[in-house]
């Protein structure tokens, strides 16, 4: 049986047609890949470079390499994937630019989501505090964060549109009292985090 599904996973099973091939970067144990195998079908595989991790996705049947992400997806073929997925991931890689070029190479259509650094009480908490701000949804020190680019919203989207990427479709979030509200208005003020689904656009 499947274990508990975070919310933007179940918003990311829903993004996904049945019967694709789908990739997970940063696969982590595979649950994401399991849960769109079992509601949609996929044939899924993975990118991993934690070996606990990967022993996981081998018992839950995931197909999985052994990859760091940042070096590039030289495996793989382009536009081999149907829908290829960074979720929560591209804060932490070393080479954001790198990864997502190769994420549009590989697959037809790539989902991505990040934690928004423009979001509210980021803000006040820096201006008031004059620490990095460390919240629920980021429960790091600044000396053991895995977050090494803060971006905000308003980033991403200014990076789509300086690198020819089409934006398909954005989901904004925050968690109020243990619920999910999508957020309609001011997304990079109070959106707690950026769901997008991007593609190349046609003249690339």
């Amino acid at each position: 049986m499947l274990k508990y599904i975070r919310y933007d996973l179940k918003l990311i099973g829903d993004l996904i047609e049945p019967n694709s091939k789908v990739l997970d970067l940063g696969c982590g144990d595979g649950t994401l890949l399991e849960y769109l195998k079992k509601i949609k079908n996929v044939i899924p595989y993975g990118v991993e470079i934690e070996i606990k991790n990967i022993e996981k996705c081998i018992t839950k049947g995931v197909p999985v390499f052994q990859s760091d992400i940042d070096e590039g997806l030289t495996d793989f073929q382009d536009n081999s994937f149907d829908y290829v997925i960074l979720s929560q991931t591209l804060q932490v890689t070393k080479k954001p630019y790198k990864v997502l070029s190769e994420m549009l190479r590989v697959g037809k259509k790539c989902i991505i989501s990040f934690p928004n650094f423009g979001y509210a009480p980021i803000r006040f908490y820096l201006l008031l505090k004059g620490k990095m701000p460390k919240l629920k949804f980021l429960p790091y020190e600044w000396y053991d964060t895995p977050n090494i680019h803060h971006l905000t919203i308003k980033d991403f989207y200014k990076f789509c549109n300086d690198h020819n990427i089409k934006i398909i479709k954005k989901i904004f979030l925050s968690y109020f009292k243990d619920k999910h509200i999508k957020i309609k208005l001011f997304p990079n003020f109070l959106a707690q985090y950026g769901l997008f689904v991007i593609s190349k656009h046609a003249t690339l």
